[in-house]
């Protein structure tokens, strides 16, 4: 035999011997691995698509997703017409939401991201599944399968799966399902890069705000299009009661009021932008609606798109019924 076949036979051999181990890593072996990943993860960069579903009604949103360790975030959320961007960054300084269009700054307390589960965030993904003594596991050809409990504060978005990629363990899909297994939320990852160089401004929030300035114009006066948007989400136990134009002096408002046992109101109005972008301290945390950034508080939800301002107020919906209603309001006109 020669030199050179032998050394071919050898390669084929450790090929082998290393898909033979891919195949046979249990579910322990891929937590702890897992685990030491998180462990000494330096830092990343992803895409992803983020499909939100809403009984027949679809949408779709783009976020660019980096991370450096030990705490820095951001997050650049865009519609699906890649417009409406908003930005989250989280420093030294703290938690920022900036809003270009509005000229705004936006700066919260709390411990975001680390206070639920946050479908778009590796650490968040990886921390889910090292945490659920009970997650099912399924080892297909290409990739890893879990199926855990979610860190919300509802049990009807309470289950999800999380694929990861065999070797890296990078994030390929994520998906939310309520308590019938419907999908609701589904994140599909890609050109995820782990341990990727990074500026000493990507996490400046004053640098991020001017770059996103260019990008993104400051809003003109939108009267014309500012309508009423209604919520496509059926809540149970809630009645719509009604809707009403409640303009005055020129100021253009809208409330929606729904009674029940899941009573909420929302009430909507033109967004002002702001004459200089200091940053605004709010006792709220942020949260991700999709196609925009929302302030989250106990009873309460505030967010902005497309030139309205929506404040959804109620003592009887959980957080993430207060999301879920937020969410099916796009912005788009429908009455």
């Amino acid at each position: 035999m020669t030199v050179k076949k032998s050394l071919s036979l050898l390669l084929l051999g450790v090929m082998f011997l290393f898909v033979l181990v891919g195949c046979n890593q249990s579910q322990e072996d891929v937590v702890g691995n897992l685990s030491k990943k998180l462990d000494n993860l330096e830092g990343y960069k992803t895409s992803a698509t983020l499909t939100f579903k809403s009984g027949e009604k679809q949408q779709k949103y783009h976020a660019d997703i980096w991370y450096q360790k030990p705490n820095k975030y951001k997050v650049v959320l865009k519609d699906q017409n890649k417009e409406n961007m908003q930005m989250i960054i989280k420093n030294s300084n703290g938690v920022f939401v900036l809003t270009p269009a509005l000229n705004k700054k936006y700066h919260f307390e709390g411990d975001w991201p680390n206070n639920r589960s946050q479908t778009y965030l590796f650490q968040s993904l990886a921390k889910d599944i090292i945490h659920d003594a009970n997650a099912k596991f399924e080892n297909k050809e290409h990739s890893y399968v879990f199926t855990t409990k979610t860190n919300y504060d509802t049990k009807t978005l309470d289950n999800q799966t999380i694929t990861l990629k065999k070797g890296n363990l990078e994030p390929v899909n994520v998906k939310i399902m309520d308590q019938d297994m419907s999908v609701v939320i589904n994140v599909a990852f890609k050109n995820f890069k782990f341990d990727t160089p990074f500026d000493k401004n990507d996490f400046n929030v004053d640098h991020n705000m001017t770059s996103m300035k260019l990008e993104v114009p400051t809003m003109g006066n939108t009267d014309h299009n500012f309508q009423l948007s209604e919520p496509t989400l059926k809540v149970a136990n809630a009645k719509h009661l009604y809707s009403m134009d409640v303009s005055r002096k020129g100021q253009k408002k809208f409330v929606i009021k729904y009674i029940g046992k899941k009573a909420y109101t929302i009430v909507e109005t033109k967004s002002e932008v702001s004459p200089a972008s200091a940053a605004i301290t709010l006792q709220a945390e942020p949260v991700n609606l999709g196609y925009t950034v929302g302030a989250l508080t106990e009873h309460s939800l505030t967010w902005s798109h497309d030139g309205v301002d929506y404040y959804l107020v109620s003592n009887k919906l959980a957080q993430r019924e207060m999301v879920g209603v937020a969410q099916s309001v796009d912005g788009q006109v429908t009455k």
